[in-house]
């Protein structure tokens, strides 16, 4: 979903890893390495008394900790790293948050839901090996076999992150957020991550993202094991109308991937009507006759899926499943082996 030709990118070359790109007056863009198809996460430094505010971390990764001091001992050299505020609790946001904390005592500011899904996942209740992770994609239709590939993957979770320091001080959405003498606004959104903190500074016309709006791609917005009748997409849509109405479409869109961009109610235009696009693909898909979601999954991923990608992408299409379930755009139609079928209405 590549629709950057529709935006503004004052910055179309991003920091080298180890650099930074100044992209505001107090505020550094910073790239870190990441081992997936997406290969980075965005880093922002906001200038704070007497040091930075970190805006998201990083994996718990060699690349992520190298990056981390290719950047203290260059362009930030001689500097201080203040505080930390994490976004949500995907690693490679929340990673190095424990790193932080014991090496430079940075105190962390985190949404409530996102810190303590963090402190869960640690503890290894989300464990890919339980039973009813493997009933969850058979009874939605996935072959023995991929099911198998999907969850020998293991609990990736606790490899990737360091934890998150034993306390922290939580913000939610109408907050503000003091750094530097400016006070950033708080919002908050679910589909993608739980309660996923964005920051806004309508002054400055800065609006710090996340992974809520991204310029190139939609961000993952999935259904899991715990939650399977869960209606993240529903979440994610109404967060977007939301964002459309409160932030100002003038804003620089500082996301946690791609590149910074102007044009955000153009995006957020854009992706609603990729899932509204997703939806009557699955429809029409399901017309004929009732498919589970592993067969929809090749109606909306074309290419050739690992088994990394093929867990997302299963996610995803029962994300939109469960969404127009809701919507009454499907009904449930299980066959006789049990397997979860849909129809379109």
């Amino acid at each position: 979903m590549q629709h950057e030709q529709t935006l503004t990118l004052p910055f179309p070359h991003p920091p080298a890893f180890g650099e930074a790109t100044e992209v505001a007056p107090g505020v550094l863009w910073v790239r870190l390495k990441l081992p997936f198809q997406l290969n980075h996460i965005n880093i922002y430094l906001i200038e704070d008394h007497g040091g930075w505010l970190v805006l998201d971390t990083g994996l718990d990764t060699d690349d992520c900790r190298n990056g981390w001091d290719a950047l203290l001992g260059g362009p930030l050299k001689g500097q201080t790293l203040g505080s930390m505020l994490v976004t949500h609790f995907h690693p490679d946001h929340v990673g190095l948050a424990g790193w932080l904390h014991e090496r430079f005592g940075l105190p962390l500011r985190m949404p409530r839901t996102e810190y303590l899904f963090s402190v869960t996942a640690r503890m290894g209740t989300g464990d890919m090996t339980g039973e009813h992770h493997r009933a969850f994609y058979l009874r939605h239709g996935l072959s023995r076999e991929n099911t198998d590939a999907v969850l020998g993957r293991g609990h990736h979770y606790l490899r990737l992150t360091t934890g998150v320091p034993p306390s922290y001080s939580r913000i939610k959405a109408g907050d503000t957020v003091p750094v530097g003498g400016r006070d950033f606004q708080v919002l908050t959104g679910g589909g993608h991550a739980l309660e996923q903190a964005m920051l806004y500074r309508p002054n400055d016309r800065l609006f710090f993202a996340a992974d809520q709006v991204i310029a190139r791609i939609s961000p993952n917005v999935g259904v899991h094991p715990v939650e399977p009748d869960e209606n993240p997409l529903g979440q994610y849509l109404d967060s977007l109308r939301q964002l459309r109405a409160t932030v100002a479409g003038d804003v620089l869109v500082l996301p946690g991937h791609g590149l910074p961009f102007y044009g955000l109610h153009t995006r957020i235009d854009e992706l609603l009507a990729h899932h509204e696009q997703r939806c009557g693909a699955i429809v029409t898909a399901a017309s004929d006759r009732p498919l589970s979601v592993a067969e929809l999954v090749p109606c909306l991923f074309e290419r050739a899926l690992d088994a990394h990608q093929t867990g997302f992408a299963f996610g995803e299409v029962l994300a939109h499943v469960n969404y127009m379930l809701a919507d009454g755009a499907l009904r449930l139609d299980s066959d006789a082996g049990g397997v979860h079928r849909y129809r379109g209405r």
